[in-house]
């Protein structure tokens, strides 16, 4: 985890990183365990879990690296329209920006919260986004569909959970499976950002268009700490250092979803402190 702070650094500045080389950068596929798949970018987070019956990809990344993950896909030898469903984090455009390629190329039903629908079916932010005025718009998605707190999507052998968790954004979800290999099953974390990155315009103290962001993210990581977590990919693949664990072969870290928490916890903590100042 020692890449998490400067991660944090980094989403402090979004706007000017969001198309930063490294976010979008070349980055080979790889498989976390048994039908469960890395096809993101060296920044920007892309899970697929395949079966016989179709498989589910998580998150899109940004519009520029949807290429990258479509070429991923493939050259793992796995067909784009087998994809039936399209899972999302967040609401922000260098995680679902790139979902409207993807699911033109699949045909996919993209599933997501209810806070998070408007969004991606409009293509424009929330009011109440913690980093309102610094997003750009998305190109507005077909075919959403919400998924209820703690719903499980299934498809053929395939059941993946969901679990609201908003805070970074209103309409956040974390992600969790089981993968098996060799008779042996993984609980598997897809983690959505759990950390209190605010606009100049926002407080998480209080803001009339998001009162409730603290008690959010607050619950948001004692929720992600909580999580059965063999293998952890996070958002931000730098937040979980998974393509660091996965180099060195020690993708397994039952503790890195309580150390991700706990890195969230950290930084509320820092925000809210300087919130304090400020008045």
């Amino acid at each position: 985890m020692k890449r998490i702070a400067v991660l944090l650094s980094c989403l402090a500045a979004l706007p000017s990183l969001v198309h930063a080389a490294e976010w979008e950068g070349p980055q080979d596929p790889f498989k976390l365990y048994g039908n469960s798949y890395y096809v993101g970018t060296e920044g920007l987070s892309s899970v697929l879990v395949t079966s016989p019956a179709g498989h589910i990809l998580i998150d899109g990344a940004s519009p520029k690296a949807a290429v990258q993950i479509a070429a991923h896909i493939r050259q793992l030898g796995f067909k784009l329209e087998d994809i039936r469903y399209i899972l999302t984090s967040h609401e922000h455009y260098d995680h679902v920006g790139g979902v409207a390629e993807l699911q033109r190329l699949s045909g996919a039903i993209v599933l997501t919260s209810a806070a998070a629908k408007p969004v991606l079916e409009t293509g424009k932010p929330d009011k109440g986004d913690p980093q309102f005025g610094t997003l750009p718009d998305m190109t507005p998605l077909p075919k959403v569909a919400a998924v209820r707190d703690g719903e499980t999507v299934a498809l053929g052998p395939l059941a993946i959970k969901a679990h609201y968790t908003p805070g970074h954004t209103k309409g956040g979800v974390s992600w969790t499976w089981q993968s098996a290999e060799g008779g042996k099953a993984l609980n598997m974390v897809y983690a959505d950002s759990l950390i209190a990155v605010a606009g100049p315009n926002f407080r998480y103290s209080g803001t009339a268009d998001y009162p409730n962001a603290k008690n959010d993210i607050e619950g948001s990581i004692a929720r992600v700490a909580a999580l059965p977590c063999d293998i952890l990919v996070t958002a931000h693949p730098n937040a979980s250092d998974v393509i660091e664990r996965q180099a060195k072969g020690a993708l397994v870290d039952t503790g890195a979803c309580k150390a991700y928490a706990q890195a969230g916890r950290k930084r509320l903590a820092e925000t809210l402190a300087a919130e304090a100042k400020k008045q």
